[in-house]
């Protein structure tokens, strides 16, 4: 019986790719389950050789300091009279039992106990294998399509899934494609690992150009940003580590032949290669390759490269819906604005706009009365006290001598020189004025014209009285 628990220990081994002493902890702790069950009690152990094959059951007791659960712990001092060097931790052996007198339904516990812990082990080895390997390539054949994933099979009872966002809009799959794809996460689940792969991410693009150049793989070209739409166009700015080599050069191969390879892998996607340089004016205007550029002008506090093309070269710096742009910026990482040179000429030349002048404020006075016009001169009214027309002509202003009782009289007079337009507007605005002052009701010319001629001269009193107190 030794022999075949060797050679079937062995076997598992080659099978299951699990480690020996995995495999010897999982048949203990399945043994020592079954014993547990059929005996009812916690204080069985079990310990098997590998090498001959010998199974000893014995009750036994967990040394710790301080006793809580008696019926499985000891203490120290307990535990040394049965085993001189015990310490916290160690399991002694009280008592040996029989490993024959289990039964039949103890063997079949011990039985699935055991093969389900040989799933966990494979289980947990299977994921630190596939954990390890986030970052990089696995290649898969297609065992499924599914409406919203592609599943591969990696390999060891193992499937990876390749959701449709992770696609590229250019590739199609059938069954047992083999299939090259990016691991972006491992997690654990009830059956197993699950791979999450993608084709999309820039990461493969890196590691596909990393199996095709041998420089890019040894560290002497360095691949230092990367921008992607998959399916239509990407861009990869490369330095070299090494004096005198062209890392374009390297990259692209003899007649491209080692970009039309990774070419070939994304289904057509088209691949700018471009260098890299510490001059960001100058890694700008190369990341708008293929188009042309005269000049870049970098504002670094806001991040924002402005590029000057020539007329011919617009629409193929700015590329189909703003594309070639578009990874310009998120290959620099600067935010670019693009004009012509043409339109640049025409901005340096236009004059520039003329500011606005704010309007002269209006100051009203204390009296209550609505504000005085800046621009309309001082004392402009007419002799009833009416506001004078809107005439460009004009008027004088009141100054401190007194008009005549003669001018007065003229002034009021309705045989004045005044012309006809004016005439009916001065004596619809006078008769209020003279009725709200108190003064004669029409029909009285007489006093009318003593109360329209005292007006003028009581404002020009009080224009001089505000002179002599500014004054």
């Amino acid at each position: 019986m030794s022999r075949d628990f060797v050679g079937a220990l062995l076997q598992l081994n080659a099978e299951k790719q699990v480690s020996r002493e995995a495999l010897v902890r999982a048949l203990e702790e399945g043994i020592q389950a079954a014993y547990r069950r059929v005996a009812g009690e916690e204080d069985i152990f079990v310990r098997v050789e590998p090498e001959s094959g010998r199974i000893d059951v014995y009750r036994g007791r967990y040394v710790v300091d301080e006793i809580e659960d008696p019926m499985v712990e000891v203490t120290v001092d307990e535990a040394r009279e049965t085993k001189a060097d015990a310490r916290a931790g160690d399991v002694i052996e009280l008592e040996a039992l029989d490993g024959e007198k289990y039964g039949r339904i103890g063997a079949q516990t011990a039985k699935q106990i055991i093969l389900q812990r040989i799933r966990e082990v494979e289980r947990d080895q299977v994921f630190d294998q596939f954990a390890s390997r986030e970052g990089e390539l696995i290649t898969g054949g297609v065992s499924r399509v599914e409406p919203r994933a592609i599943i591969l099979d990696v390999g060891k009872g193992v499937e990876a899934v390749l959701a449709t966002s992770e696609q590229s809009p250019l590739e199609h799959y059938r069954i047992g494609q083999p299939v090259k794809a990016f691991v972006l996460e491992v997690r654990r689940s009830a059956r197993g690992p699950q791979i999450l792969v993608s084709r999309t991410h820039k990461g493969f693009l890196r590691r596909l150009f990393e199996l095709e150049v041998p420089e890019i793989h040894a560290g002497t070209v360095e691949i230092k940003a990367i921008a992607r739409e998959a399916g239509s166009r990407s861009k990869v700015a490369v330095a070299s580590r090494q004096e005198g080599l062209d890392p374009v050069g390297a990259t692209v191969g003899q007649r491209g032949a080692r970009v039309q390879a990774v070419v070939a892998e994304l289904a057509g996607e088209k691949i700018d290669v471009i260098p890299w340089n510490e001059d960001a004016s100058v890694f700008v205007a190369n990341a708008l390759s293929p188009a042309q550029v005269l000049g870049v002008a970098i504002d670094e506090e806001h991040r924002i490269a402005a590029v000057t093309v020539p007329e011919r070269m617009l629409s193929l710096a700015i590329g189909r819906e703003g594309q070639n742009a578009r990874l310009a910026a998120r290959l620099t990482g600067w935010r670019i604005d693009i004009r012509s040179d043409v339109a640049a000429a025409e901005a340096a030349a236009a004059p520039p706009p003329p500011t606005p002048e704010a309007p002269a404020a209006a100051t009203a006075p204390d009296d209550g009365s609505p504000p005085e016009d800046a621009s309309a001169p001082a004392g402009t009214s007419t002799p009833d006290g009416a506001s004078a027309p809107d005439d460009p002509t004009p008027v004088a202003a009141a100054t401190d001598v007194p008009a005549t009782p003669a001018e007065e009289t003229a002034a009021a007079a309705p045989d004045a020189d005044v012309p006809a337009a004016k005439k009916p507007r001065a004596s619809k605005k006078a008769a209020p004025a003279a009725e709200s002052n108190g003064t004669a009701p029409a029909g009285e010319p007489e006093k009318e014209l003593e109360a329209v001629a005292a007006a003028p001269a009581k404002r020009s009193r009080k224009a001089a009285t505000s002179e002599e107190v500014s004054s």
